[in-house]
């Protein structure tokens, strides 16, 4: 049963209730227009079909099932405020990211719903598909063009299923011009497939909607500070140890320039800008770079290390070297030390 002041908590009591004891629904949040906003614009194309959404831990569709789950900290105010607080950022906080993201899963329901991933034409324009994970680290291109560009970090480039999912979350996009966008593009030869696909589905209901209990899906039955520890250790990672010479290099002060001229004081102060900065160019998760920032300013504390007074300040040198480490992150899964 829900409290009904679950919201009125403070973050310590609220972080020690289960999710799935808060009583969260999408009907009547702000969620729901957007929903029926995806629906609108399937029924737009002709389409039938409109996946189901449920409550979840996180954005997903489960494989083999047609149905979207859309994150739990989306569906009220306060969890919002707790998950930007403790993940820095909301994923979908905004209506126009919420639809970006909602289009990219209703692609999935979709491939389930109708087994796309079997038709040997989808196979030889994406590639064969199978049950595996996306893999946690892979090596875009960014400047392929036999790619679409919809969410961040080159996601099309990850598997067969988000190539495709991408694709048809930029051909579902209303007012998007894709033709003129992708004009020149290998890529566009994908989204004229997917517009031919729809068009052979228009009308139809799913042939594919297997029984399933939303239970066994959303993850819900666990307390918020359980959820949280796993989603920060997750987004953490194991950093190497820091990168000494590195750092003594771009803090070559002595520690005769006094407490003011310490290079952990000057990071904290802009650790802010430096990770807006970079999360901008790098599309990497605010988290992520938060706690490689908190490493190397740890790592600068130990070392004693100093700006030197003759120098100026080394903003862009240490905001090239934080990104990158987070590019080398990105391609390799590690962040390697600079030559």
């Amino acid at each position: 049963m829900e409290s009904p002041d679950w919201h009125d908590l403070d973050d310590d009591l609220l972080l020690d209730r289960k999710i799935s004891q808060l009583g969260l629904s999408l009907p009547g949040t702000p969620l729901e227009p957007l929903i029926q906003q995806l629906y609108g614009e399937l029924s737009a194309k002709g389409l039938a079909f409109h996946p189901p959404c449920h409550v979840g831990d996180e954005w997903f569709v489960p494989v083999g099932i047609p149905a979207i789950f859309v994150p739990f900290f989306l569906t009220h105010e306060r969890l919002r405020r707790l998950e930007a607080k403790l993940m820095l950022e909301v994923e979908g906080d905004t209506p126009g990211w919420f639809m970006r993201l909602i289009r990219h899963e209703a692609a999935h329901a979709y491939m389930y719903a109708f087994q796309l991933f079997r038709k040997r034409k989808w196979q030889r324009v994406f590639g064969k598909s199978s049950n595996d994970d996306t893999p946690e680290f892979y090596r875009p291109r960014p400047y392929s063009h036999s790619y679409v560009v919809h969410l961040d970090d080159w996601y099309a480039q990850s598997h067969p299923d988000e190539d495709f999912a991408e694709t048809f979350a930029v051909w579902l996009t209303p007012g998007l011009d894709w033709r003129k966008r992708y004009h020149g593009w290998k890529a566009l030869q994908k989204l004229e497939y997917v517009d031919e696909l729809m068009r052979s589905l228009a009308g139809q209901t799913a042939p594919y909607q297997p029984g399933y209990r939303e239970k066994d899906f959303n993850c819900l039955n666990q307390k918020l500070k359980t959820y949280y520890l796993k989603k920060r250790k997750q987004n953490e990672d194991t950093y190497p140890d820091f990168y000494d010479r590195d750092l003594r290099q771009l803090f070559a002060g002595a520690p005769e320039a006094g407490a003011a001229a310490k290079a952990s004081t000057w990071l904290r102060a802009r650790r802010r800008r430096l990770m807006d900065a970079v999360c901008e160019s790098t599309n990497e998760k605010k988290y992520r770079v938060h706690k490689l920032l908190t490493r190397l300013i740890d790592r600068c504390d130990q070392l004693d290390l100093h700006l030197s007074p003759a120098d100026p300040a080394p903003d862009m040198p240490v905001a090239a070297y934080v990104t990158t480490l987070v590019m080398n992150y990105l391609f390799t899964g590690k962040f390697k030390r600079t030559k």
